[in-house]
């Protein structure tokens, strides 16, 4: 099947619009992805003809609102394979994920157990363990990133033995597009007898993941990344793994029984949904993926690795221009330092050229302090850019070159 990203463009209503006179370019999915017409129309529509509060109710409205909603459950289990529907989770997004895993699992911890993560992980991912080193006395190792922004495999392994508990690792770097080895990292953990946890929120969105193949123990992905909307994400857990947690926040439906001497909880996933969930947003995410399922996955990928190689042809010998993060079969990533100027002001005379970039930390200070620079500029592909989109990028880096030259 092939793909015609021109043709995809007129699903999202927002590419018409202009920015300072010139026409959106916009290279910042990797922070939130535009939404086509299928997610907004779900959501408008679930708002106009059929909501009411799930699960709870027995009325035609709440029972046409809970299957919607259950069906986007589906549909997230679907995405990545996951075996049973009652191993995903909804969550407000790939933070929450992590957060309820830390906490829950944290429960088990002591002082002098070890989790195992990155030098490219996003503060999502690392913070929440740092609850744990101030709370319990839980010790958080790095594992090393090479120059060309890979990661160190070999001093990975040498950072698992007997008190580490928890492997969590990003499976595509939101900074460096990097695409690290997750069987092999799942692997080596397994042997060493850690759980672990991969943060999916930009490799979900780029390419096929099976959770089942990966042998993975936790997986998270958010919506917003996803062309789906803000406020939804996805945990998945194998159901031995969830079954095993305590829950993360308590109220309304994740309960058994309560009583006032005493209370029983509900099964995964419920267990972990208290209160009234982001009914609205999990059907946007639902039929976010549903329309994602209509396209070639091979196709979009290749798409967006042209765009991103389309960008380095044509800065081949720009030596005003470092790239950040290099590792051979990257995502499409561009992040990027240009001589003699701050990365805030990059994206200030980008943006009026329409052009919209990320620029700043990217909730990745560990990773800008291992390369050295306070921030960076990021600009990421999604399948509705197209190459006239990447040359006029390259055209206007030059111009903004011009200022600080």
């Amino acid at each position: 099947m092939s793909f015609d990203p021109h043709t995809i463009r007129a699903e999202f209503p927002i590419l018409g619009r202009e920015v300072h006179g010139k026409p959106l370019i916009y290279l910042d999915s990797a922070a939130s992805a535009q939404k086509p017409r299928a997610v907004i129309q779900a959501m408008a529509g679930a708002m106009e003809h059929a909501y009411a509060n799930v699960h709870r109710g027995i009325h035609s409205l709440a029972n046409e609102t809970t299957d919607a909603y259950e069906k986007a459950r589906e549909s997230a289990r679907r995405l990545i394979n996951a075996a049973s529907a009652q191993e995903i989770v909804f969550t407000k997004g790939t933070t929450e994920a992590i957060n309820l895993v830390a906490s829950s699992f944290g429960q088990s911890l002591k002082a002098g157990d070890e989790i195992v993560l990155t030098q490219m992980e996003h503060h999502a991912n690392i913070v929440p363990w740092h609850f744990l080193r101030e709370r319990l006395g839980v010790v958080l190792r790095f594992a090393p990133v090479r120059e060309d922004g890979s990661l160190d495999m070999e001093g990975f392994r040498r950072l698992l033995g007997p008190k580490t508990r928890m492997v969590a690792a990003s499976h595509m770097s939101n900074v460096l597009g990097t695409i690290n080895p997750v069987s092999e990292i799942v692997y080596e953990a397994h042997a060493a007898g850690a759980l672990v946890l991969l943060d999916g929120a930009q490799a979900v969105v780029h390419a096929k993941v099976d959770v089942q193949a990966l042998d993975v123990d936790f997986y998270a992905y958010s919506g917003h990344k996803l062309y789906g909307p803000t406020g939804i994400g996805v945990l998945y857990g194998k159901a031995e793994r969830l079954a095993a947690l305590p829950p993360y926040q308590g109220g309304g439906e994740m309960i058994g029984v309560v009583t006032e001497e005493a209370i029983t909880y509900a099964d995964p996933p419920h267990r972990f949904e208290a209160g009234t969930p982001p009914i609205l947003e999990a059907i946007g995410l639902g039929a976010a993926i549903d329309w994602l399922d209509t396209l070639d996955r091979d196709a979009v990928a290749a798409h967006e690795h042209a765009l991103y190689h389309r960008v380095k042809e044509r800065l081949n010998g720009a030596n005003w221009i470092t790239e950040i993060g290099t590792a051979p079969g990257k995502g499409a990533i561009f992040s990027f330092a240009m001589e003699g100027a701050h990365a805030h002001d990059v994206a200030q005379i980008l943006d009026r050229y329409g052009i919209a970039v990320r620029a700043g930390t990217h909730c990745a200070e560990p990773l800008m302090r291992r390369f050295g620079v306070t921030a960076s500029a990021r600009a990421s592909f999604a399948l509705y850019n197209t190459l006239e989109e990447a040359d006029a990028f390259v055209e206007a880096l030059n111009r903004t070159r011009t200022f600080f030259a």
